[in-house]
């Protein structure tokens, strides 16, 4: 009699895991390659209050954040892998993916928003200001501050459907950028930082987060839970 064959283990599903990590190093490591060569003169000259330790001239100016930023990245990095690698020991298959979407939504977002809290020149002293009209403010931004604006939570975008699958669609996405937004411009005016508290702003940093998110939207798709298969009923005994 033949005896049945032992069943095999099903391979583990490693396919794209290796292509996924490498992209957004690769991205990374292009924008850090593109920022440096932009910014290499106002980076040098915020380096020195940076590496001092001086608050005035490197956290609260423009070129003291990106470059503190350029210089965290490889600890974001490594903190990426450490928890990838710990999740891999748990046998998480998403490990990866779960690991880079943590520290990327931190370490992309977090940087923007410290930027737009920074106070102006009449921080404290002058009323807060809003701009509640659709559209009026669009035209004064320019083409610096458009683009910055829908860089605020674009990481945020990008990253947060990959580690959560209840944020995997565009509307819950608008939704997420536009909160996010509603909340830094209420602060903004609330705490009287000189600055104004535009609905536009609002609009703009919605719609990078919502750019964002559908430029990783082939992974982000993925996450959505799948029912797993539940052990089969057993069939009656017939006589």
């Amino acid at each position: 009699m033949n005896q049945p064959r032992p069943m095999s283990a099903p391979p583990r599903r490693v396919r794209g895991l290796v292509p996924f990590s490498l992209v957004p190093l690769s991205l990374a490591l292009l924008g850090l390659a593109s920022v440096l060569f932009v910014l290499r003169r106002p980076l040098m000259m915020a380096a020195p209050a940076c590496m001092a330790g001086r608050w005035h001239g490197c956290l609260d100016t423009f070129n003291g954040v990106v470059l503190m930023t350029l210089v965290t990245l490889p600890l974001a990095v490594l903190v990426a892998w450490a928890l990838a690698c710990w999740r891999r020991a748990a046998a998480d298959g998403s490990a990866w993916r779960r690991s880079l979407a943590e520290v990327g939504m931190v370490h992309g977002t977090v940087p923007f928003v410290w930027l737009t809290m920074m106070p102006g020149s009449g921080a404290g002293a002058v009323p807060g200001r809003l701009s509640l009209v659709p559209l009026r403010d669009l035209p004064t931004m320019g083409l610096l501050g458009i683009t910055g604006n829908l860089l605020v939570f674009a990481a945020l975008g990008f990253f947060a459907p990959m580690r959560f699958a209840a944020l995997a669609s565009v509307p819950r996405l608008l939704a997420l950028g536009a909160g996010c937004s509603i909340l830094v411009e209420t602060a903004q005016y609330v705490l009287r930082l000189d600055r104004v508290s535009s609905v536009d702003d609002v609009l703009v940093n919605a719609t990078g987060a919502v750019l964002a998110g559908l430029a990783s939207r082939r992974w982000w798709r993925t996450t959505a839970k799948t029912p797993s298969p539940g052990p089969r009923p057993a069939r009656a005994a017939t006589g």
